[in-house]
């Protein structure tokens, strides 16, 4: 199993971090201009990010590649 997730860079990476990390990265304003997802323009928290990435395949992907672009750039 270990070599299936080893191609995988988000392997062991929480959804939690990922929202942390990029909250941290831009902030909450230049993240609601880079994606424009409404929990992160209209009284964004932490909580409420990630019940909707939880429930919205698509937003979470923009998440994730907003996310790998970002370590990739560091």
């Amino acid at each position: 199993m270990s070599e299936q997730q080893a191609n995988n860079p988000l392997h062991g990476v929480t959804l939690e971090q990922i929202v942390n990390s990029l909250v941290e990265h831009y902030g909450w304003d230049e993240l609601g201009i880079r994606i424009g997802i409404r929990c992160f323009t209209n009284n964004p928290s932490v909580k409420s990010s990630l019940k909707f990435l939880r429930r919205t395949p698509w937003a979470r992907k923009k998440i994730e590649r907003l996310y790998l672009s970002t370590q990739n750039s560091e």
